[in-house]
């Protein structure tokens, strides 16, 4: 007999809303989320769980061991939030100023809560074992190479698949999406000082001014990414930041940049950091001034197993219905730091539709948005889909 494992997640649905609306109104950053972790752990309490707390951050590994013997597969949710002011109106809305969950990492976090208690109940016909990681500091601070250098991913048995999925508001509830190879991009962050002379306005002469030159430097920049890096290996290059100067009638010392790079191999990500290295310095040295190039290096792009994307599309599509999976003609030029685990292990990351009930999924306001909202149904979904993933790669679906 299959089992209906849509109809289990929305028999827990008031579970899976209430926890979800309760990290959405205590919203943590980083990797230290005191609440967080303990609204988890009062979540999966009771349930028969090997639980491991991460020493270096509020990160919890929760592995059921299945009835019969088989392979491991990990679940991850993250759940840190943003440093920004939320203007949704909810009545659940952040209670914390300067603090939104809006890239929906309380839901990630419900979901996989609701997961496991739906996975327990199927323990005795579990062909294996199912690590839940709910982990903290995706936003920036790389919590989830923290919790795989720890070695508390791999305490009890190494996984031999993972999975993650992300909340997508402008994608239509009940579907699905993802692709195989390079489903996001590594971002990397550069901030670039021009360093000139400075003088009085009205003699631009009697010193040497870096702010043409850092305003040359920006469309150079752009310039140089059209035409030396290939367009089928491509990188996208936004200036974010530029500054310059105390007052209209002085000629300043300095003019800096902030720069984000994203990209999808390391072979454009390393062509990229030479290339923008090389212009800033000797556009300066043309000029008779000097630059500094600063480079942060941050997430890797986040690749997918094209065999476990297939495995993925069949278990979504065998228990939501035909259709239910969209393969996704493109990657996306966010990053996330599931890209570390990918990278060790096989497996997938996808995203799940959850435009708000009545709205234009292409008129939705995106993640990190001040006004980003779900529809909180799609959570069922997005439960039912962690287990199903599950089943399909232990057992090799739910009949």
């Amino acid at each position: 007999m299959k089992i209906d494992l849509l109809e289990e997640a929305k028999a827990l649905q008031a579970r899976t809303v209430d926890l979800r609306r309760r990290i959405h109104m205590l919203p943590e950053l980083g990797n230290e989320l005191p609440e967080t972790k303990k609204l988890v752990l009062e979540a999966i309490a009771g349930l028969d769980l090997e639980v491991r707390e991460s020493q270096q951050t509020s990160g919890v590994v929760a592995t059921l061991r299945g009835g019969l013997p088989g392979a491991t597969i990990l679940l991850r949710g993250d759940m840190d939030a943003l440093p920004m002011q939320e203007e949704t109106g909810l009545d659940f809305a952040s209670k914390i100023d300067g603090r939104m969950h809006s890239c929906g990492h309380d839901a990630h976090t419900s979901m996989l809560a609701t997961a496991a208690h739906m996975l327990c109940g199927h323990r005795d016909r579990l062909k294996g074992d199912i690590k839940f990681m709910f982990q903290p500091g995706e936003e920036g601070y790389r919590g989830a190479k923290i919790m795989l250098d720890e070695g508390i991913i791999a305490e009890g048995g190494e996984p031999d698949a993972v999975f993650g999925m992300h909340v997508d508001p402008m994608r239509a509830t009940g579907i699905i999406g993802g692709r195989e190879g390079n489903a996001l991009a590594a971002a990397d962050t550069y901030h670039i000082k021009i360093i000139g002379r400075g003088s009085h306005g009205a003699r631009p002469h009697d010193g040497n001014d870096p702010v043409p030159v850092a305003c040359h430097l920006v469309t150079a920049l752009q310039t140089v990414v059209t035409r030396r890096v290939n367009v089928w290996d491509p990188v996208v290059l936004t200036v974010g930041v530029i500054q310059a100067g105390t007052a209209s009638n002085i000629i300043p010392e300095f003019a800096t940049m902030s720069i984000t790079l994203r990209s999808f191999s390391d072979a454009s990500r390393d062509l990229a950091e030479r290339l923008i290295t090389n212009l800033a310095e000797q556009t300066a040295l043309a000029h008779e001034m000097r630059a500094e190039v600063k480079v942060v290096r941050g997430y890797p792009p986040t690749i997918n197993d094209g065999g476990f994307v297939n495995l993925v599309e069949g278990a979504v599509n065998n228990n939501f219905g035909q259709g239910a999976f969209a393969r996704d003609r493109d990657p996306r030029m966010g990053s996330e730091d599931f890209s570390y685990i990918l990278q060790r292990y096989t497996g997938a990351f996808v995203f799940l539709g959850c435009a708000p009930k009545g709205v234009d999924p292409a008129k939705a306001h995106s993640n990190h948005s001040p006004y980003m909202m779900i529809d909180e149904e799609a959570m069922a979904m997005g439960a039912a889909a962690h287990a199903a993933v599950a089943f399909e790669f232990l057992n090799g679906g739910t009949e």
